[in-house]
């Protein structure tokens, strides 16, 4: 033990050394490349927008039951030779889609609805292929920042899961009388894309401040407005899944006018069940059911965006309040481009519009919800 020191004596400068202050846990930790990382990100980001795009075209073009079986590395290559394309031709005149809808179908016919299902694959597989060589760049080079490994590994499990679920989803409607995919699984194919796509916007927004800077903002979030952008964020998810239910069972082309659906408030016929079974099943399976709770939700959710924009107004702080008026525009125009898709019957422009709508509903309450969660510092007046 040192001997006592005057309080006049100068400290040496060793000692002086030993004695002062260290960084934090945080500031040691491995920073990593958080930038190129982000920037990898949002490439994923836009290229599953993208894939969500050609999954809605494929759909409304009725293409998605084309290709019949499911070969994740040798369906990369499409058929090379008349003799391939004939093979595929006669292995979908097989499918119920081909004997009960396109049975008067022509080779070439056929070659266009192919074309739009192997595009949907392949882009399945470059999305893949970046997340796969992204993710091993940044591991073996040792840039991923510390606690980030197993978030950017997640991804890469959803992805594979997702292919496992389209492969699902598109056997439904290649067996018996089915003509399309069943309904249900195409919302939890559809669900699963917008998960990975809300990670992947969260995980964008995070990666663009210092953890340093998240956790001290953390200290100052404003739980009430960001439990408000929670519960937004889980009725669009939903409002979302019941529009998968709409896409899959042609319930948007059943009812094109507005406000009322074909001179009623509430559709006839509601609670028939197409094919029999419980009645509860025709609000997953009944048309008009199905479009009039779709529709009611929707109304549901701009009066909650509209209150949850309110109740920001008290905010101190002008980035998240900015954040909650884009929320409101945002759901605002959603409403209207569903209304416009339902009086066009669903037609493919404002249909894929109505889609990417969506996404970008899911990215404003996202962005609401992470201000809300981390507010910036401001200077006080």
């Amino acid at each position: 033990m040192s001997g006592k020191r005057s309080i006049f004596e100068e400290v040496d400068k060793a000692d002086r050394g030993q004695d002062a202050p260290q960084g934090g846990v945080i500031d040691r930790a491995r920073r990593g490349a958080r930038g190129p990382i982000r920037a990898w990100l949002i490439l994923l980001f836009a290229l599953v927008v993208a894939m969500i795009a050609v999954g809605g075209l494929t759909r409304l073009t009725d293409s998605g039951l084309s290709i019949t079986e499911w070969k994740p590395v040798t369906g990369a290559l499409p058929p090379l030779s008349a003799a391939e394309w004939q093979s595929e031709f006669d292995k979908y005149r097989a499918s119920p889609e081909y004997r009960l809808v396109n049975s008067g179908m022509t080779l070439e016919a056929f070659k266009t609805i192919y074309w739009w299902e192997w595009g949907h694959r392949q882009l399945g597989r470059v999305i893949g292929a970046v997340w796969a060589l992204g993710f091993l760049w940044f591991l073996l080079r040792r840039r991923i920042p510390a606690g980030w490994t197993g978030r950017l590994l997640g991804l890469g499990a959803l992805g594979g899961l997702q292919g496992a679920i389209g492969w699902w989803m598109v056997s439904s409607g290649l067996t018996g009388q089915m003509v399309d995919v069943a309904s249900y699984r195409l919302a939890v194919h559809l669900g699963l894309a917008f998960a990975i796509l809300a990670l992947i916007a969260w995980y964008v927004l995070a990666l663009g401040r210092e953890e340093r800077d998240l956790m001290q903002a953390r200290r100052s979030a404003e739980t009430r407005l960001k439990g408000l952008a929670t519960g937004l964020l889980h009725l669009a998810i939903l409002q979302i899944l019941l529009g998968a239910l709409v896409a899959g069972i042609d319930a948007g082309r059943g009812f094109p006018t507005w406000p009322l659906m074909n001179g009623s408030f509430f559709p006839a016929d509601a609670f028939y069940v197409p094919g029999g079974g419980a009645g509860w099943r025709a609000f997953f399976e009944n048309p008009g059911l199905v479009q009039f709770v779709h529709r009611m939700t929707g109304y549901l959710l701009l009066a909650f965006a509209i209150f949850a924009w309110w109740r920001s107004r008290s905010s101190a702080r002008v980035a998240t309040r900015r954040a909650f008026d884009w929320v409101a525009v945002g759901l605002f125009g959603q409403v209207v481009l569903g209304i416009v898709t339902v009086l066009y019957a669903a037609a493919w422009p404002v249909a894929i519009l109505h889609q990417l709508g969506a996404v970008a509903v899911v990215v404003l309450i996202l962005r609401a919800r992470f201000q809300a969660l981390y507010p910036r510092a401001q200077a006080l007046r």
